[in-house]
């Protein structure tokens, strides 16, 4: 009898491995939007996680309420809106949204929760030192916190993209922990030399170098060629 290769027969399919992106409450919701941009016109896939504390800060800085029933259209919204609050800044709407997937912050049972969940790493835009000090301590209280854990064990890339100052001596100790674990501590911390003009030129610059910690390209930012005087001249 003629002997039948199960594992042949077996789908093979690239398996969808996705970044996962988390949004703490810090201040900072532009720079969060202006990642979750790079990475979609990168042609990555996202899995994004949304804390409690960051629908606050989200309302407050742009006036979206982010529901979990209507995520799609929330983050439509959301990703549309320039850095300065203009509405439909950029050409944003749920049907170029078919890479995200979304996973409520209290979804413990979520599948970033999961080492066995493949996904190419994680990035905490921006990251709140309350975030920052639950993912030093391993506390796992909520999804993003639990995720960021899960990175740390399984030896993925983790961004941390830090929003507070000035930052005290135990949120600085909390940050030395994280950079030990081998994550990139990356505070939000906007350059001048790309020749900024607009807010949302330097929100950019700051959402470019969370994309070059993770290894995705992009053109948000103009970068340094070793020629003095080189953001002063118009790009393009």
């Amino acid at each position: 009898m003629e002997q039948v290769n199960v594992h042949s027969q077996r789908e093979t399919a690239r398996p969808r491995t996705p970044w996962v992106v988390g949004v703490s409450g810090a201040s900072g919701t532009p720079y969060a939007a202006a990642v979750l941009r790079g990475l979609l016109d990168a042609g990555e896939s996202v899995d994004l996680v949304v804390s409690r504390a960051s629908r606050l800060t989200l309302l407050d800085e742009t006036g979206i309420a982010f529901r979990d029933a209507h995520w799609r259209e929330d983050l439509a919204a959301w990703l549309a809106r320039g850095a300065d609050g203009k509405p439909g800044t950029f050409g944003v709407d749920e049907a170029s949204l078919e890479g995200v997937r979304h996973w409520s912050a209290g979804d413990l049972g979520a599948g970033p929760s999961s080492g066995s969940y493949p996904v190419k790493g994680m990035l905490i835009v921006p990251a709140s030192t309350a975030c920052v000090a639950g993912v030093a301590l391993g506390l796992s209280k909520d999804l993003l916190q639990r995720a960021a854990s899960v990175t740390l064990k399984e030896r993925r890339r983790l961004v941390v993209a830090v929003r507070e100052t000035p930052l005290s001596g135990q949120t600085l100790k909390h940050l030395v922990t994280l950079d030990e674990a081998g994550a990139v501590v990356l505070p939000a911390s906007p350059a001048f030399y790309a020749g900024a003009t607009h807010i949302q030129d330097l929100v950019d610059f700051v959402a470019g170098r969370v994309l070059d910690a993770a290894g995705v390209p992009h053109s948000l930012y103009r970068r340094w060629e070793g020629e003095l005087g080189g953001g002063s001249r118009p790009s393009g």
